[in-house]
């Protein structure tokens, strides 16, 4: 069994082949070293977990740098003028070994002004042994002039299907089994980071009591709501019960569930039943990744042609769900949607 946090660094991908989902910058990064048209500036821009960093490595491997001409910086740490101006040294001094020395630069949007402005100096002219990695979850905040001596590559969030993929193989390597309702759970939750995916996962394997994760027991460890709690509260919206309704809220409030990822989770219920209601012919493929129980539940729920599990109580919740991050009672929203909903005549 890996180390505790260590699933995500055990598993990294090690060269262009074992990287997934960023196949649009894969292909442009190897065609450049193809042609040895390396750029001696580039910036990995795209959300926290998509693998930016490992993708650098992964670059800096590839054109031959070895581990002791690899340097990586962490702007949020070393983001001042006197970080830059020794950077602004170090680059004029040749590799130890390799042909190129290569400076991840990793939160650069996280750099002062004054530093940013030295590092602007120093990209406009890098020696020719020098390439500069930027990597950012913020490139709004980057000036036009970092951005216009950089090739920009933007990072994709991972899909849900992938992520799927990915923590179920990576979980067989471990010895351990997730059942396909898990998977998807903890796709779901990791909101398009491989990071948090692997995380946990490797918490689910720990927490568990054997050698199989099912959704339920990943519901503990995420904040997510067990099962009969969220198809309780879809069969009272079905049916127009209130009470029934917010009970089942309040039962997913008292076992401290994340209200955000709770009514994500219901997003995907409702919408589950909606697509399988006008495709009756993919049921089995758009409920997949639902237990047993649910998906006979959704299926029959599905055949209900005039439920008011539709379209409009999608946008209800879109709408709930939005208001939920700015609510200092992150139930509320989620509350008035349903009370709307279940009494609107």
């Amino acid at each position: 069994m890996a180390e505790h946090g260590a699933l995500y660094r055990k598993y990294r991908p090690q060269d262009f082949s074992e990287v997934r989902d960023q196949e649009h910058i894969v292909k442009v990064l190897e065609g450049a070293i193809k042609k040895s048209e390396i750029p001696h500036a580039l910036l990995f821009s795209g959300t926290r977990g998509t693998g930016k960093t490992t993708m650098a490595r992964i670059f800096a491997k590839a054109i031959g740098t070895s581990s002791v001409d690899l340097y990586e910086i962490d702007a949020a740490s070393n983001r001042g003028i006197d970080d830059i101006r020794e950077l602004k040294e170090a680059v004029h001094t040749l590799p130890f070994e390799s042909k190129y020395k290569v400076y991840i630069v990793d939160e650069v949007h996280m750099l002062t002004k004054e530093a940013f402005n030295a590092l602007l100096k120093t990209l406009e002219e890098p020696p020719a042994h020098v390439i500069f990695i930027l990597a950012t979850t913020e490139e709004e905040k980057l000036l036009d002039t970092i951005l216009s001596r950089c090739q920009v590559f933007r990072f994709r969030s991972p899909s849900r299907s992938v992520l799927a993929s990915i923590v179920t193989d990576v979980a067989g390597k471990e010895g351990f089994k997730l059942s396909p309702d898990a998977a998807d759970l903890i796709a779901i939750a990791a909101d398009g980071s491989f990071r948090d995916a692997l995380g946990v996962t490797q918490k689910v394997i720990l927490a568990s009591g054997d050698a199989i994760g099912s959704a339920d027991e990943v519901a503990a460890i995420i904040g997510a709501p067990r099962g009969e709690i969220m198809l309780s509260l879809v069969k009272s919206l079905h049916e127009g019960k209130t009470e029934a309704a917010l009970e089942a809220i309040s039962e997913a409030v008292a076992a401290h569930v994340d209200i955000k990822l709770f009514t994500r989770l219901l997003l995907e219920n409702v919408r589950a039943i909606m697509l399988v209601r006008h495709q009756p012919a993919k049921a089995d493929e758009l409920l997949s990744n639902f237990g047993p129980a649910a998906k006979d539940a959704l299926k029959a729920l599905a055949k209900e042609s005039a439920s008011p599990l539709n379209s409009h109580l999608l946008l209800r919740l879109l709408s709930a769900t939005e208001q939920i991050t700015y609510s200092p009672i992150p139930h509320l929203p989620l509350e008035i949607a349903v009370i709307e909903l279940t009494t609107k005549k």
